[in-house]
């Protein structure tokens, strides 16, 4: 068995490589002699990475417990053990980053591979004949209701009002929440979770302002629960129900794919 070593990759940035059987005396010696070549490579290095097959689960952890974060993945790409193109996590460390040995660096490397649920907020726009706000996407086939992506480290309440107003021209705080609705993996979309909030009752006369947002906004416009069956994924309907249903009952639920859990 080859020790494990490091190689400069571009300038100040060492990739670490390690052979397969580096673990065959235990975790911990695997990871004590990257943790040494690590240290070795920040000598001359600002950045010390190492590649891992997103299927090697050992390697994962040997990269961890060595104190790198995993960053993301390269996809198809090619190695040079002779294996065909496949998709890599990359885990790296900065010179400047916390070590592990830190209460504040163990959460960063944590927070580097734990799960991330994507969230999606959306606004219950009514009017007073219990019409909702619909948008028709530009990007789908089906109405939605308004809203969109919780950027990172935004609140959800405030996202849904930045995208209404964004997409539609209007200015409409959010209120309570009304529904939380977890989406399964669709059509190419990784699983999420959908936070609808109660947008208030308006004079239907607020669709004459709306400025649409023409990369994404075809149109938007009131519609009944009948019209919204139409026009909507079914899906969408479903949610749309437990969210009409929350406004008159006071009570926020949790359903998932519109359907309350069994």
């Amino acid at each position: 068995m080859a020790d494990p070593r490091f190689r400069t990759v571009a300038s100040g940035v060492a990739r670490v490589s390690w052979d397969p059987d580096i673990a065959d005396s235990g975790l911990a010696g695997a990871v004590t002699a990257i943790e040494a070549v690590i240290a070795a490579a920040f000598e001359s290095h600002h950045r010390v990475e190492v590649l891992v097959a997103t299927d090697d689960v050992l390697g994962h952890r040997i990269a961890t417990w060595s104190g790198l974060r995993r960053e993301g993945v390269r996809r198809g790409s090619e190695t040079e053990d002779g294996r065909a193109p496949h998709d890599q996590y990359v885990f790296a460390r900065l010179d400047s980053d916390e070590p592990a040995s830190d209460p504040e660096g163990f959460r960063m490397l944590l927070n580097s591979f734990l799960p991330r649920k994507r969230a999606i907020a959306q606004m219950l726009i009514r009017d007073p004949d219990d019409r909702v706000l619909f948008c028709h996407l530009t990007y789908k086939r089906d109405w939605d209701l308004p809203g969109g992506v919780v950027e990172v480290g935004e609140s959800p309440r405030l996202a849904v009002a930045r995208e209404v107003e964004e997409e539609l021209g209007l200015d409409i705080a959010a209120g309570q929440l009304l529904l939380t609705d977890w989406m399964p993996p669709w059509s190419g979309w990784d699983d999420a979770v959908c936070l609808v909030f109660d947008g208030g009752v308006h004079d239907p006369r607020i669709a004459r302002s709306i400025v649409r947002e023409e990369r994404e906004i075809k149109g938007a416009k009131f519609l009944s629960l009948d019209e919204a069956t139409q026009s909507a994924a079914d899906f969408t309907v479903r949610r749309l129900r437990a969210a009409l249903d929350a406004t008159r009952s006071g009570v926020a639920s949790y359903t998932e794919s519109g359907r309350s859990p069994k």
